[in-house]
């Protein structure tokens, strides 16, 4: 045993709130719940069908009687909302995306079908960006090569009116161009919309985390091998994301999105900590894949790391996060599973 002259070895032992459970919850500094979830659905234009998605085991692209009964099933395991991203049939694709603007493309029709199943028992999201909708696979319009910015905030503008007539609540711009949440905050005011609420994706950066995803709403062959640096983030920059965040907010957002997640904990709590606003964080597609991957080869335990990974968000300073995990830690936790 070891020994301190004065007698007083070890005067603090941290260990002591350690040993029981109860004492663990006790102390504990952050808690994860069923609240703190969003659930990102694919659509297919199908009544009925699903359809697996190779690059995300366990997700699949659903037709409107599954989304019937995944929005039903986000209500009864107390889900607060659901992110709605279309699978545009790629014969409504062309370089104008002039299918983003029509309000009854997949996406309208299926806010129709979630709000006809479930009312405002769960919100609905819905991104606004061209990419699920371009030949080209860009968030926005391209003239010469080039993403063209205020051409493009045009066009969301009236994407995101469509989406909120069909009864979408929160408008989640995802393009990252200029001035666009002013546009679209505008654009709601002037057609009634006041009350509804714009979660901008602040700082999004220009990662290879959204492979997965790419695949799932069928624009990763329609971008190729072209990259979306020009818009989104460098995920060098850490300051830049503070400065759009000040623009979204200034410009009138409701809540902030950092995208993706856990490579970038340290954004999330850099604007937690300088805006003290509500800041939701995206657990990306490969962020699902990595530990779905993992957890099937048996190297690692699913239920838990999907836990912690999420209490990681809410460390961090998150106040939501949208992954595609949230019905099975929903489920997890109303049995209640936590960290022990």
């Amino acid at each position: 045993m070891f020994s301190n002259p004065r007698g007083d070895y070890p005067a603090v032992r941290l260990r002591r709130s350690r040993r029981h459970a109860w004492a663990r919850r006790l102390v504990r500094e952050h808690t994860l719940g069923v609240d703190d979830l969003i659930w990102p659905l694919f659509l297919i234009d199908h009544p009925s069908a699903t359809q697996s998605i190779d690059a995300l085991p366990g997700v699949e692209r659903l037709g409107f009687d599954p989304l019937r009964r995944a929005a039903a099933r986000a209500a009864e395991l107390g889900l607060p909302a659901i992110a709605l991203f279309p699978a545009t049939d790629p014969k409504l694709k062309s370089a104008d995306a002039a299918e983003a603007v029509n309000p009854d493309n997949l996406v309208c029709r299926g806010v129709r079908a979630v709000k006809a199943e479930v009312g405002d028992a769960v919100g609905v999201i819905c991104d606004v960006a061209l990419d699920p909708y371009s030949s080209h696979g860009h968030d926005g319009l391209v003239r010469d090569g080039y993403v063209v910015n205020d051409e493009t905030v045009e066009v969301l503008c009236r994407q995101a009116i469509v989406q909120v007539e069909a009864g979408c609540d929160v408008i989640a711009p995802s393009d990252m161009m200029d001035g666009r949440v002013g546009a679209i905050r505008a654009a709601l005011e002037a057609a009634g919309h006041h009350e509804t609420q714009i979660l901008a994706y602040s700082a999004k950066y220009a990662s290879a985390f959204y492979g997965p995803f790419r695949q799932a709403v069928g624009s990763a062959a329609n971008l190729g091998v072209a990259d979306k640096q020009t818009y989104q983030q460098d995920p060098a920059s850490s300051d830049e994301a503070l400065h759009e965040v000040a623009l979204d907010l200034r410009e009138g957002a409701d809540a902030v999105m950092v995208k993706p997640g856990m490579p970038y904990l340290d954004i999330v709590r850099r604007i937690k900590e300088t805006f003290a606003v509500p800041v939701f964080v995206y657990q990306v597609s490969g962020e699902y894949a990595m530990l779905s991957a993992a957890a099937q080869l048996g190297l690692l335990d699913r239920d838990r790391v999907v836990l912690e990974s999420l209490l990681a968000f809410k460390r961090a300073g998150a106040d939501a996060v949208l992954t595609y995990f949230a019905p099975l830690a929903a489920e997890l936790l109303n049995d209640g599973r936590r960290l022990k």
